[in-house]
């Protein structure tokens, strides 16, 4: 039983493990972290919705080598990145820009939301303001022709 809770533990305080191996890790610790940081931010190509820091795949450890061969060539974070999305696409960030092209997707679903919104309170407003029928009074010709047909 102990054992078990042991374990239980172990796996609810594991965080996400990184991918980077040893032979990438710079000497330089302010300058790894700074590349750490910034593969946070990077999407892997191959795996889906992980960055390049997580991933193990072969593509994201070149982007993670890429990545600190630009910082040690003395670019700066906005340098690197920009570099990279340049050969690789914005695809290649995990938090697109809302600038360009993207701005019409950022846009997007809030308008079709506001939009969807409007239509049911006009839905709403019309089906309310029709009048209703069995609430209305008969004229004498309209009770009188009713008496007929229920007679019959």
């Amino acid at each position: 039983m102990r054992r078990a809770a042991i374990l239980l533990l172990a796996l609810f305080l594991a965080g996400p493990v990184a991918a980077v191996e040893p032979d990438e890790v710079l000497a330089d610790p302010a300058l790894e972290a700074r590349a750490r940081d910034l593969s946070k931010g990077l999407r892997c190509l191959v795996c889906r919705n992980e960055s390049i820091d997580e991933s193990h795949a072969d593509l994201a450890r070149d982007l993670r080598l890429l990545l600190r061969e630009r910082l040690v060539a003395g670019d700066t974070d906005a340098q690197a990145i920009a570099f990279i999305v340049d050969r690789y696409g914005e695809y290649v960030l995990l938090n697109p820009t809302t600038s360009g092209s993207n701005l019409l997707l950022w846009i997007a679903g809030p308008a079709m939301a506001l939009g969807g919104a409007g239509l049911a309170v006009l839905y709403v407003r019309r089906r309310s303001a029709t009048p209703e029928i069995a609430g209305t009074a008969l004229t004498q010709a309209e009770q009188a022709r009713l008496a007929e047909i229920l007679k019959d």
